[in-house]
């Protein structure tokens, strides 16, 4: 599959059974030259149930890519809006369906005080396969390959307490 540009609404934002498969990772970053960044990342497994297939996955990314307005890596990384909330120790993303978020998995404490004061939060949505309960150097080569070949999608969401 080649890279993408801009994301369009061409692809249907996927349902719930979709969104329960992803692998979504997040983390502080204190080391960045641009300073500090709240990360989060989105990517899909290897496809391992009936009638999955890698083309399906990438659909149902680019919908969820259109759903939240990202746009390439290789580009400016767009403003998203109010995209993520926090609902007592949860973190929810709404990322474009009309009757469901997405629960991210374990921010830290430290990851939601950042962001809700105001730090800076990039949402990274990975269009290639990535194995479940990776570690920090998996991602960050996951990180590097994604984005060299232009098969990352970002945008920047606020954050907001409900």
């Amino acid at each position: 599959m080649g890279g993408v540009g801009v994301v369009t609404a061409a692809h249907a934002v996927p349902g719930p059974g979709f969104v329960a498969g992803l692998v979504v990772s997040t983390w502080l970053d204190t080391a960045s030259p641009a300073g500090n960044v709240a990360w989060v990342l989105i990517a899909h497994p290897p496809p391992r149930r009936p009638g999955e297939s890698v083309e399906r996955i990438e659909t149902s990314l680019l919908g969820m890519a259109g759903g939240l307005g990202l746009r390439a890596a290789s580009g400016r990384v767009p403003d998203i809006g109010d995209r993520l909330t926090v609902r007592g120790p949860h973190l929810v993303l709404d990322y474009g369906h009309p009757g469901f978020c997405l629960r991210v998995p374990r921010p830290t404490v430290r990851w939601i005080e950042y962001a809700l004061g105001g730090g800076q939060v990039c949402l990274v949505l990975g269009l290639d396969a990535i194995g479940p309960g990776a570690g920090p150097e998996a991602i960050d080569r996951y990180l590097h390959r994604v984005t060299a070949r232009d098969r990352a999608l970002v945008g920047a969401p606020a954050v907001r307490r409900r």
